[in-house]
């Protein structure tokens, strides 16, 4: 039987929605954190292909989830492409950044990047051995947008400021950086693919802050041509989808795109969702992740809320964005007893 999450992919309307979670492999979970103090460092772990491989495992073999999510990290693309890249405990990643011609030129080409990214692929190879013969293999990148505003900011913003304002004041510099960030992200999700994922997710998590046609330019526009080309070589390749708070420009993303599926965060309603999004295909979404934090009935009542209100079309369960270090994994386990029994 085809599994649960390729189906609802292909269109299906399904009894019970597929279930996965963004950053199901994570700090919450305590096996996660003894595989990484073993691997040494985040990225350590993300470059060794067995500990990259257990920690995507993990919340299978706990949980039962219907998809494994490659684990990796959105900033391994830039460092490929030559952006040094280290991560300060309790802060986050850092890059060396791009702020005018001299450091873009800096950059590597697209065909060099696979000997720095050979390892993720190896891990998607095990994944694809390992997994059970029901749990679906997704494979991921950032959208050329949110990996942008890394590599100019050198550093998570509040509110992509740096990308806005190089964007604003050098746009050629800005689009060819978009560009190079968009050829190398279509080489590998490629590889993913080749190597056993059965459909990418393409994470913009910074879409909201695009407005008007800068959204059109720098969250559509790159998304599609990464679509576009994976699924030439890919026939039949299901894409998910992320534009993060992009609110009313949800609305036609599927068309605009290629997308199969849109993911949606949980500032927009399963209601509004169904009514407006989910009429052009399946989506995905949208419990707020702070109910993993408290748990409750309240848990319940919203995972159960969201099943029904997606109940007439393509869903895939999720939160609405990953879930947080603070997570207790026992609600987990109460939000997908919620779901399959709504």
């Amino acid at each position: 039987m085809t599994k649960l999450l390729m189906r609802a992919l292909a269109g299906e309307t399904l009894p019970t929605p597929p279930i996965w979670m963004m950053r199901q492999a994570g700090r919450y979970l305590p096996e996660y954190r003894a595989t990484r103090e073993k691997a040494g460092d985040f990225l350590s772990l993300c470059y060794n292909p067995e500990l990259a491989a257990e920690v995507t495992l993990q919340p299978i073999r706990r949980f039962g989830f219907d998809a494994a999510i490659l684990f990796a990290d959105i900033l391994l693309v830039p460092q490929a492409l030559g952006a040094d890249l280290w991560f300060v405990t309790g802060e986050g990643p850092r890059l060396s950044t791009i702020t005018g011609e001299d450091d873009f030129a800096k950059l590597g080409g697209v065909d060099d990047i696979h000997d720095t990214l050979g390892p993720v692929y190896e891990t998607v190879s095990i994944l694809s051995r390992e997994l059970p013969s029901e749990t679906a293999l997704i494979g991921f990148a950032g959208a050329p947008w949110t990996v942008a505003t890394y590599m100019v900011a050198g550093r998570g913003t509040p509110d992509q400021g740096p990308a806005h304002a190089l964007k604003d004041t050098n746009r050629d510099l800005f689009i060819r950086l978009i560009d190079r960030i968009t050829e190398a992200t279509i080489e590998y999700l490629s590889r993913q693919v080749a190597a056993g994922a059965e459909t990418v997710k393409i994470f913009d998590s910074w879409a909201g802050s695009l407005k008007g046609q800068d959204f059109d330019d720098f969250a559509l526009a790159p998304t599609k041509r990464i679509i576009s080309e994976l699924k030439d070589r890919h026939p039949g390749l299901p894409i998910i989808a992320f534009p993060r708070e992009a609110g009313e420009r949800y609305i036609g993303f599927h068309k605009a795109t290629g997308a199969d599926c849109v993911a949606v965060d949980n500032s927009v309603s399963a209601e509004w969702v169904a009514a407006n999004v989910q009429v052009d295909g399946c989506v995905q979404g949208n419990l707020a992740s702070s109910h993993m934090v408290t748990g409750g009935q309240a848990l319940v009542d919203e995972a159960q809320a969201i099943t029904r209100a997606l109940r007439g079309g393509p869903h895939i369960f999720n939160l609405g964005h990953g879930i947080t270090p603070d997570a207790d994994p026992d609600n987990v386990a109460k939000m997908i007893d919620a779901v399959r029994s709504a």
